[in-house]
């Protein structure tokens, strides 16, 4: 726990919080341990490991399914208000926050003590503009945009914890999708269903209705190892006065030599019978800088040439929202069974959709299954063995 006048140890190990969409804790597991992390916990939406200042950096420029990282500042009991205000201020901001910075709360709360869930906000808001003010004459601005430092509350029952959000905005926000078409996946959860599927660019991977071109862009950032955050230029950890620029740019230099710049044996394929849909895929891929690795085509999807031999194809269709949409999409989703029986021998086949009753059009029966949330959607990850050869796919019973 922080005493009264102890700033932030850029190097000393505290508890990280790592929050991420429903359904995306496992794969955000498996990044975090990968990047040699210890798993401490994984709940609802967030997974807990330890680790420094640094290593928030480090996580934020690395991260494809996570939303926020978040550096334990101090964690205390806590039955009222005026109890949260007396312990938020025992916190050193002015060695974490300079007054001429801009400053955002946010908080989540449920906890009897109060009735208002804006009102933690506004006390903890007071409590570390008070404290700087008094410390060093000026207070920061403060507000809801997270463009300086975030600090964030989580308050339950009669324990809170106060972390400082090193990344500000959240960073499920990849700076690429200059042109978005439709209503396009969040690239948290599309970097969610690539790994789902274990593509890792030792495979051909298929994506028929690809629109604005996430899916294929995030398997080409897998595919290159390229971090997610390649393009980003600000994180809330730049806001803090323990920031160090020159350590920030050598740990940027080091993952970045693990790049691969070479072209990929095996393809990546996206296609889309809207030529608007491939224009902007086009656009997308080419600020992510992977525009050279991914074979663009218009088409319809039931048109797109699959390369002989084992690979993934990938097919995310409309769900249909409406009755009218839903008994049109009947005949679209028993074109995509007949498009994986047809021209997709020896694949593994994937459809993303948050309609059951469509699903089940397919006429393939799914060897496995996994739950995600698209928005408020509960969706399905639904997985096919396409065998090649006289067995032929799996039918549907």
């Amino acid at each position: 726990m922080f005493g009264y006048n102890t700033p932030v140890n850029i190097k000393e190990n505290k508890t990280i919080l790592v929050t991420c969409g429903p359904g995306l804790e496992d794969y955000l597991k498996t990044e975090i341990e990968s990047l040699g992390f210890k798993i401490v916990s994984a709940h609802g939406g967030s997974v807990v490991t330890r680790g420094s200042f640094i290593d928030c950096m480090k996580l934020n420029y690395c991260l494809r399914t996570a939303y926020n990282v978040l550096y334990l500042l101090r964690e205390f009991r806590c039955g009222s208000t005026s109890a949260l205000y007396k312990q938020i201020g025992m916190v050193a901001w002015e060695k974490i926050i300079d007054p001429a910075e801009h400053l955002c709360v946010l908080s989540r709360v449920d906890t009897w003590s109060v009735n208002n869930s804006m009102y933690p906000n506004l006390k903890v808001k007071d409590a570390i503009v008070d404290r700087i003010n008094k410390k060093t004459g000026a207070r920061p601005d403060s507000g809801s945009d997270r463009k300086g430092v975030v600090v964030n509350l989580f308050w339950k029952k009669d324990k809170a914890w106060i972390y400082l959000n090193t990344s500000g905005i959240k960073i499920s926000d990849r700076n690429y999708r200059k042109m978005p078409h439709k209503a396009p996946l969040r690239e948290t959860l599309t970097a969610g269903l690539i790994l789902a599927t274990g593509y890792d660019g030792s495979q051909d991977i298929v994506l028929p209705m690809c629109g604005s071109g996430t899916l294929a862009i995030e398997a080409a950032l897998i595919a290159m190892n390229k971090p997610s955050q390649g393009l980003r230029g600000d994180f809330g950890f730049k806001h803090v006065k323990v920031f160090d620029e020159q350590i920030w740019q050598q740990m940027r230099n080091d993952i970045n030599k693990e790049i691969r710049r070479e072209n990929l044996q095996k393809k990546i394929i996206a296609t889309d019978i809207d030529p608007a849909a491939i224009k902007a895929a086009r656009q997308n891929a080419k600020t992510a800088g992977v525009e050279h690795l991914i074979e663009f085509d218009i088409c319809d999807f039931a048109d797109t040439k699959a390369p002989p031999g084992n690979g993934i194809v990938l097919v995310n269709p409309e769900y249909g929202l409406r009755l009218g949409d839903v008994e049109e999409l009947k005949k679209e989703y028993k074109r995509i069974g007949d498009f994986f029986k047809r021209k997709c021998p020896g694949y593994i086949g994937y459809l993303f959709t948050g309609n059951k009753e469509l699903a089940g059009k397919i006429g393939l029966t799914a060897s496995g299954k996994k739950t995600f949330y698209n928005g408020k959607i509960q969706c399905r990850l639904l997985k096919y063995e396409l065998y090649e050869g006289s067995r032929g796919p799996k039918n549907k019973e």
